[in-house]
């Protein structure tokens, strides 16, 4: 669950990694040996979670005319006295975390055995992170630029600007946990119990420096400890540790984790909302990650047999194959279509009404359709090849590492500053100069 100009808790995969193949992508027989060899319970995962965040932006962003025809602009999901207790089921960034530790695990393990290295995978993370951001923060620098030229209201510019560029926070924390994947590995590999408590210790006591001297910034540095502990969990689940659980032993576990999350709540030290606790990422999320796990794991059998459906597998395909353009772009699509509904006579309800709440469902179906339409422009920045053509040679290891410090800048200005136009030029010239440093080079490849 999300809230603006607090952080948005999903992450979609890159669409290479994240759409399962489906029998009409490939030969009956290929179809189904590659839909068995994959956990398809992830794919269903991932694909429910970043629906899920779509449909709560809409229930959180509302814009529509009083009875007395005056214009209300309100959040009605917050105002729920619910809301900060369905933020302990919503908060689906944890799960998001795992799933993408475990996809990234094969991804590496894959890379690796057919003699790739970390320097590769790197560049292949970035490259499927950094080349979809590239046209929306080249599309927030025009817009922006040309509203601000225009003499549109600063503090109404900088109320869109602050909500719609809100989800880009996550490309910061992913790219951190995803980098660092071949050495986690590692660790885990040696440790993995021993690496999951180290992390936890250290979030913990990060946890501890900040509430104890009231300096957030402290916090900061969870964005290492938090989310390396939540991708380690799915290490575990690609290893096949959750999977060997019994039902009972896994809803056990999920349990015991909430139930240590209430007396830290409790006692003060977090908040009850589990959107305030993300930024920056606290220990409530690190248990989170565990129940959500542990429950989707208890539900694997289930929800297998729903994978098995092959109208659920189109479903999970169409919108994995674009999970990027859905997540970065459902926001800005959204504040267009809210603010085309007020020139509609009857389109805009107060929101909060029986008669908006009502409306949600056909928004939902705008708003998807729209994002679909606009997908086929953006498809080459998601899909940006990997492979290096014969005749040139891979970026130096020290471009990688540039590239990839360059593409975490970006995101991490937004998630602390808010977007504003600055952000955007500076992030839309270092997503260029990622692209540039990570493209081959021709010349025979380095021994």
């Amino acid at each position: 669950m999300t809230a603006e100009p607090r952080s948005t808790p999903s992450t979609p995969e890159p669409a290479a990694a994240a759409a399962p193949a489906t029998p009409e992508a490939r030969p009956a027989g290929a179809g189904a040996a590659a839909l068995a060899s994959r956990d398809l319970v992830v794919d269903l995962a991932r694909v429910a979670c970043i629906l899920l965040v779509v449909v709560i932006h809409l229930l959180m962003i509302g814009v529509g005319y009083a009875p007395d025809g005056s214009l209300v602009v309100s959040r009605p999901l917050e105002a729920q006295p619910w809301f900060a207790a369905a933020t302990w089921v919503g908060q689906i960034m944890p799960l998001f975390f795992a799933v993408g530790g475990f996809t990234a695990l094969a991804a590496w393990r894959s890379l690796r055995r057919r003699g790739g290295d970390a320097t590769a995978f790197v560049r292949g993370r970035v490259l499927r992170l950094a080349g979809p951001a590239l046209p929306l923060f080249v599309f927030f620098s025009v817009v922006l630029g040309v509203a601000t030229l225009v003499g549109v209201d600063p503090a109404l510019l900088d109320t869109v600007a602050t909500g719609t560029g809100s989800p880009l926070w996550y490309l910061a924390a992913f790219l951190i946990a995803q980098c660092a994947v071949p050495w986690m590995s590692q660790l885990h590999e040696r440790a993995p119990l021993g690496t999951l408590v180290v992390l936890a210790a250290g979030a913990v006591a990060i946890d501890a420096l900040r509430i104890t001297t009231g300096i957030a910034a402290i916090g900061l540095a969870n964005l290492f400890f938090i989310w390396l502990f939540v991708q380690q969990l799915g290490f575990w689940y690609s290893d096949g540790w959750f999977r060997r659980r019994r039902v009972v032993t896994l809803v056990g576990i999920a349990a015991a984790a909430y139930l240590v999350i209430w007396p830290l709540v409790a006692i003060g030290w977090y908040s009850p909302d589990m959107l305030v606790n993300l930024n920056p990422p606290t220990v409530p999320l690190a248990l989170l990650g565990i129940a959500q796990l542990s429950l989707m794991s208890a539900l694997h059998r289930p929800l297998s047999a729903l994978m098995r459906r092959r109208t659920t597998q189109a479903v999970v395909y169409l919108v994995g194959s674009r999970a990027m353009t859905v997540y970065l772009w459902h926001l800005p699509v959204i504040i267009v279509v809210e603010g085309l509904s007020l020139l509609i006579p009857g389109a805009a309800p107060e929101p909060g009404s029986a008669a908006w709440w009502a409306s949600r469902p056909i928004a939902l179906v705008v708003v998807l359709g729209i994002v679909f339409a606009i997908a086929p422009l953006l498809v080459r920045f998601e899909r940006l090849p990997t492979a290096i053509p014969q005749g040139f040679r891979a970026p130096t290891t020290f471009a990688t590492a540039t590239a990839a410090v360059l593409a975490i800048v970006p995101p991490f200005l937004v998630m602390q500053w808010f977007l504003d136009l600055p952000i955007a030029l500076i992030g839309t010239a270092l997503l260029v100069a990622v692209l540039l440093l990570l493209r081959p080079r021709r010349g025979p490849l380095r021994a």
